[in-house]
Protein backbone atom coordinates (compact mmCIF):
# COMPACT_ATOMS: atom_id res chain seq x y z
CA UNK A 1 0.00 0.00 0.00
CA UNK A 2 1.40 3.42 -1.25
CA UNK A 3 0.84 4.64 2.55
CA UNK A 4 3.31 2.34 4.18
CA UNK A 5 6.09 4.56 3.26
CA UNK A 6 6.89 7.38 5.43
CA UNK A 7 7.28 10.12 2.83
CA UNK A 8 3.93 8.82 1.53
CA UNK A 9 2.30 9.65 4.52
CA UNK A 10 4.23 12.67 4.71
CA UNK A 11 2.78 14.01 1.12
CA UNK A 12 -0.47 12.86 2.31
CA UNK A 13 -0.65 14.63 5.46
CA UNK A 14 0.65 17.54 3.36
CA UNK A 15 -2.29 17.03 0.76
CA UNK A 16 -4.70 17.01 3.45
CA UNK A 17 -3.34 20.80 4.78
CA UNK A 18 -3.76 22.19 1.39
CA UNK A 19 -7.11 20.32 1.10
CA UNK A 20 -7.78 22.18 4.10
CA UNK A 21 -6.86 25.27 2.91
CA UNK A 22 -8.62 24.44 -0.45
CA UNK A 23 -11.87 23.70 1.45
CA UNK A 24 -12.03 27.18 3.13
CA UNK A 25 -11.24 28.85 0.26
CA UNK A 26 -14.21 26.46 -1.33
CA UNK A 27 -16.63 27.25 1.91
CA UNK A 28 -15.95 30.85 1.97
CA UNK A 29 -16.10 32.05 -2.02
CA UNK A 30 -19.22 28.88 -1.81
CA UNK A 31 -20.84 31.17 0.91
CA UNK A 32 -20.18 34.69 -0.01
CA UNK A 33 -21.95 33.67 -3.66
CA UNK A 34 -24.69 32.13 -1.44
CA UNK A 35 -25.80 34.42 1.09
CA UNK A 36 -24.47 37.71 -0.26
CA UNK A 37 -24.90 37.72 -4.08
CA UNK A 38 -27.54 35.36 -4.02
CA UNK A 39 -26.31 32.75 -6.19
CA UNK A 40 -27.99 29.60 -6.77
CA UNK A 41 -26.28 26.83 -4.50
CA UNK A 42 -25.04 24.04 -7.82
CA UNK A 43 -23.48 27.68 -9.95
CA UNK A 44 -21.61 28.79 -6.47
CA UNK A 45 -20.21 25.19 -5.60
CA UNK A 46 -18.79 25.23 -9.54
CA UNK A 47 -16.98 28.23 -9.03
CA UNK A 48 -16.03 27.72 -5.70
CA UNK A 49 -14.65 24.34 -6.56
CA UNK A 50 -12.61 25.97 -9.55
CA UNK A 51 -11.28 28.70 -7.27
CA UNK A 52 -9.98 26.14 -4.69
CA UNK A 53 -8.94 23.62 -7.62
CA UNK A 54 -6.73 26.64 -8.04
CA UNK A 55 -5.27 27.11 -5.13
CA UNK A 56 -4.56 23.90 -4.75
CA UNK A 57 -2.72 23.09 -7.73
CA UNK A 58 0.09 25.44 -6.82
CA UNK A 59 0.36 24.96 -3.18
CA UNK A 60 0.85 21.20 -4.11
CA UNK A 61 3.07 21.84 -7.14
CA UNK A 62 5.33 23.83 -4.97
CA UNK A 63 4.89 22.19 -1.23
CA UNK A 64 3.60 18.81 -1.46
CA UNK A 65 5.29 17.79 -4.47
CA UNK A 66 8.28 19.77 -4.76
CA UNK A 67 10.43 17.20 -5.94
CA UNK A 68 7.81 16.81 -9.28
CA UNK A 69 9.73 19.08 -11.84
CA UNK A 70 9.84 16.39 -14.92
CA UNK A 71 6.40 17.87 -16.34
CA UNK A 72 6.21 21.32 -17.74
CA UNK A 73 3.86 23.32 -15.37
CA UNK A 74 1.48 23.63 -18.18
CA UNK A 75 1.15 19.53 -18.36
CA UNK A 76 0.56 19.49 -14.70
CA UNK A 77 -1.96 21.69 -14.46
CA UNK A 78 -3.81 19.99 -17.29
CA UNK A 79 -3.84 16.17 -15.47
CA UNK A 80 -4.59 18.08 -12.42
CA UNK A 81 -7.38 19.68 -13.68
CA UNK A 82 -8.66 16.64 -15.30
CA UNK A 83 -8.71 14.74 -12.05
CA UNK A 84 -10.30 17.99 -10.25
CA UNK A 85 -12.81 17.89 -12.99
CA UNK A 86 -13.62 14.42 -12.42
CA UNK A 87 -14.12 15.32 -8.86
CA UNK A 88 -16.10 18.12 -10.23
CA UNK A 89 -18.63 16.11 -12.15
CA UNK A 90 -18.47 13.67 -8.80
CA UNK A 91 -18.92 16.32 -6.06
CA UNK A 92 -22.05 18.19 -8.14
CA UNK A 93 -23.88 14.99 -9.11
CA UNK A 94 -23.75 14.38 -5.25
CA UNK A 95 -24.14 17.55 -4.36
CA UNK A 96 -27.34 18.07 -6.50
CA UNK A 97 -28.58 14.66 -4.87
CA UNK A 98 -27.97 14.80 -1.39
CA UNK A 99 -28.42 19.04 -0.95
CA UNK A 100 -32.09 18.51 -0.90
CA UNK A 101 -32.18 15.66 1.78
CA UNK A 102 -30.01 17.15 3.94
CA UNK A 103 -31.74 20.48 3.70
CA UNK A 104 -35.57 18.58 4.17
CA UNK A 105 -33.60 16.96 7.32
CA UNK A 106 -32.25 20.25 8.65
CA UNK A 107 -35.92 21.95 8.40
CA UNK A 108 -36.93 19.11 11.29
CA UNK A 109 -33.54 19.56 12.62
CA UNK A 110 -32.31 23.20 13.21
CA UNK A 111 -34.56 26.38 14.50
CA UNK A 112 -34.37 28.75 11.92
CA UNK A 113 -32.49 31.60 14.07
CA UNK A 114 -29.68 33.20 13.41
CA UNK A 115 -28.50 30.65 10.48
CA UNK A 116 -30.99 29.02 8.16
CA UNK A 117 -31.78 25.39 7.92
CA UNK A 118 -31.04 25.53 4.21
CA UNK A 119 -27.68 27.42 5.17
CA UNK A 120 -26.96 24.10 7.43
CA UNK A 121 -27.96 21.19 4.74
CA UNK A 122 -26.17 23.34 1.96
CA UNK A 123 -22.70 23.21 4.11
CA UNK A 124 -23.68 19.62 5.30
CA UNK A 125 -23.53 18.58 2.01
CA UNK A 126 -20.84 20.37 0.85
CA UNK A 127 -19.09 18.84 3.75
CA UNK A 128 -19.61 15.56 2.20
CA UNK A 129 -19.05 15.74 -1.21
CA UNK A 130 -15.58 17.65 -0.51
CA UNK A 131 -14.23 14.12 1.75
CA UNK A 132 -15.50 12.39 -1.08
CA UNK A 133 -13.70 14.24 -3.40
CA UNK A 134 -10.40 14.64 -1.12
CA UNK A 135 -10.17 10.99 -1.35
CA UNK A 136 -10.05 10.77 -5.13
CA UNK A 137 -7.30 13.24 -5.91
CA UNK A 138 -5.08 12.22 -3.79
CA UNK A 139 -4.73 8.97 -5.22
CA UNK A 140 -5.41 10.50 -9.07
CA UNK A 141 -3.33 12.94 -8.97
CA UNK A 142 -0.49 11.00 -6.95
CA UNK A 143 -0.88 8.05 -9.72
CA UNK A 144 -1.34 10.41 -12.47
CA UNK A 145 -0.38 14.01 -12.22
CA UNK A 146 2.53 13.79 -9.73
CA UNK A 147 3.75 9.89 -11.10
CA UNK A 148 7.44 11.54 -12.14
CA UNK A 149 8.10 11.20 -8.51
CA UNK A 150 8.80 7.40 -7.39
CA UNK A 151 6.70 6.28 -4.73
CA UNK A 152 8.58 6.13 -1.15
CA UNK A 153 11.07 8.88 -2.39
Amino acid sequence: MILQHRNERKRFAKFFVVGIMGTTVDFGIFNLLTQVFGMPPVISSVISFITALTHNFFWHRYWTYPESRSKRVWQQWLQFGTVGTIGLIIRTTLFALIRPVLVSWMTHLVPPLPLTPTFWGNNAALGVVVLTVMLWNFFANRFWTYNDVAVGA
